[in-house]
């Protein structure tokens, strides 16, 4: 099956760490059709150098540079309509994938036609997954992953593969500053899509100070009880879970970032 792998980058990501997350998409047991890869944004050298060096070593990779930040909502919209094929995966510039990512999704999706998209576990690591595996978990089934979204986020970005026609259908990404990925979910299961998640950890997400200070702050916050709002609004959930979980999502929003870290580390990983 013809896939592609949709990954931004803009200037904070490190290099490195973006040769790291390439080098786990061009080593997998499958290899994707097309590695579409949107630049948001100017970026620093060296992190040009690598994508560079890539692109002249694969066909397969493909880079669309915009000339300005316009964030992740719009980067992935526009990303969407340039993946050609209506499987993509997504991935994160500071990721990696396990070594059979691709395999075990394509698999599964061959599999159960009926799926728009399928994600995974995650492995966390700060500094080295060979030796850090904290899990996070996500509910697996279709009904468990319904019934989650009322309260939390029930896919890790990172891992997910999907039908662009079933993305499309629900409108596409669109900007949500730091939900646009939530925000899309809960509007594919309103349009009636079908979900899954592998209960394996597929890929290994970074994490760190600087993740956990990104999920606080006051802005943050507004952006929150915005997309519940919404979710109230259109009926997707009740007055009383509203309330409930702007209640739940404040404690942890105004907490200092080192309380924060704790409370996402022993209280929120599945």
């Amino acid at each position: 099956m013809n896939f592609s792998v949709l990954m931004p980058v803009y200037y904070g990501d490190k290099a490195e760490f973006i040769k790291e997350a390439l080098e786990s998409i061009v080593n997998q047991s499958l290899l994707p059709s097309e590695i579409v890869i949107i630049v948001d944004g100017a970026i620093g050298a060296e992190t040009q150098e690598v994508l560079s060096d890539y692109q002249k070593n694969s066909s397969t990779i493909k880079i669309h540079y915009l000339e300005e930040n316009i964030g992740l909502g719009d980067v992935l919209n526009f990303g969407l309509e340039k993946c050609k094929h209506e499987y993509i995966a997504r991935m994160d510039a500071d990721d990696i994938c396990r070594k059979d990512r691709f395999e075990k999704q394509v698999k599964y999706l061959i599999d159960h036609p009926e799926i728009d998209l399928v994600g995974s576990y995650i492995h966390e690591f700060s500094t080295d997954p060979q030796l850090e595996r904290i899990v996070r978990e996500v509910p697996v089934q279709h009904d468990q992953i319904v019934k989650y979204s009322m309260r939390r986020n029930p896919f890790n970005h990172m891992t997910v593969m999907f039908k662009k026609s079933a993305v499309l259908d629900s409108g596409n990404y669109q900007k949500f500053i730091g939900f646009e990925d939530y925000f899309l979910w809960v509007r594919m299961i309103m349009k009636g899509k079908k979900f899954h998640n592998i209960p394996e950890a597929l890929v290994f997400a970074r994490t760190g100070q600087d993740m956990y200070k990104r999920r606080g702050g006051l802005q943050y916050f507004r952006n929150e009880v915005k997309l519940q709002w919404y979710f109230y609004k259109t009926d997707y959930i009740t007055l009383f879970q509203y309330l409930s979980n702007v209640f739940v999502r404040s404690l942890v929003r105004i907490v200092p970032n080192s309380v924060r870290s704790k409370i996402y580390l022993n209280f929120l990983r599945n």
